[in-house]
């Protein structure tokens, strides 16, 4: 049930197309090619389980860690309403 102007299932078509966003942003972070045995960054060996587990891999598991916390979302508030635009 919508309300106003929305049409029935606009907040689900949101909901889904956030979804979709988020789903398309980490795929596109995902690593990808031959993994490294060294870290790009530190220079400590990456163990062979984490390049199996994850090819492509360039980072051993600290310095992704510290990589993946600087991550920042960015995309737009669909949803629009006027309790989002306060905050």
């Amino acid at each position: 049930m919508a309300g106003g102007w929305a049409r029935d299932g606009a907040v689900q078509d949101q909901i889904d197309d956030t979804v979709s966003d988020a789903i398309s942003a980490a795929r596109a972070r995902m690593p990808r090619g031959e993994s490294a045995e060294y870290c790009d960054e530190c220079g400590e060996p990456i163990p062979e389980k984490r390049r199996a587990a994850l090819p492509g891999v360039r980072t051993c598991v600290a310095c992704q860690s510290g990589r993946d916390a600087s991550v920042r979302q960015s995309g737009f508030n669909r949803r629009g309403s006027k309790d989002s635009q306060l905050r």
